[in-house]
């Protein structure tokens, strides 16, 4: 585990130390791996080597109103002007990075779509897999096995980003993303996963 994860741990004060001190003793050494430069994150996506998973970018509020219909943006919660700047911006980091086109899918809440189809980096698709359980947490468990099902059956050396929310990228990653950022994530043999850092 790099630097970076036993960080995460530390920000959940005492436990996460604790948490991190047992990872210490139980690996056997307290050298640590150097986390991968941005450079390094970028060349992963680009290559194939690792995707994307992105939290929507800023809309502000928790949630979604009471009177919530996922086939009526009006009723959610959605991107605010800065979040829609933001949106603009990281399509942008791509391209700046040499990539020009990904395979995107999103979940179909419209910060979501929204956020995807402002990266402007080709077509956007739809992936239930991706949707919000937020307002439904009995759900991580099933939802988040469909998403490993989905990426351990995806084959594709195109870069790829997902777009979705808070609480699907913790269940898979244990990362907490801010709005916007992207968590850089490796797929391995058997079906695992290494989260190599955040941009």
């Amino acid at each position: 585990m790099a630097a970076h994860r036993i960080l995460h741990l530390a920000r959940f004060g005492p436990v996460g130390v604790l948490l991190a001190a047992i990872f210490l003793a139980v690996s056997g050494s307290a050298t640590l791996a150097k986390d991968p430069s941005s450079a390094e994150l970028w060349t992963a996506l680009k290559t194939g080597g690792a995707f994307g998973i992105m939290r929507h970018a800023l809309a502000p509020g928790t949630g979604d109103p009471t009177n919530f219909d996922v086939e009526d943006c009006a009723t959610q919660r959605n991107l605010s002007d800065e979040g829609r700047r933001q949106a603009l911006d990281i399509g942008d980091r791509f391209r700046r990075q040499g990539i020009a086109k990904a395979e995107v899918f999103t979940s179909v809440w419209c910060r979501c779509r929204d956020t995807a189809t402002l990266l402007k980096l080709g077509k956007v698709r739809s992936l239930s897999a991706l949707n919000s359980f937020f307002q439904t947490p009995d759900r991580r468990e099933a939802q988040t096995k469909a998403l490993i099902s989905w990426l351990n059956a995806y084959r594709s050396n195109a870069p790829l980003v997902l777009v979705t929310h808070q609480v699907n990228i913790t269940a898979l990653t244990g990362v907490y993303p801010r709005s916007g950022e992207i968590v850089v994530v490796q797929r391995l043999s058997g079906g695992r996963f290494n989260v190599m850092g955040s941009l």
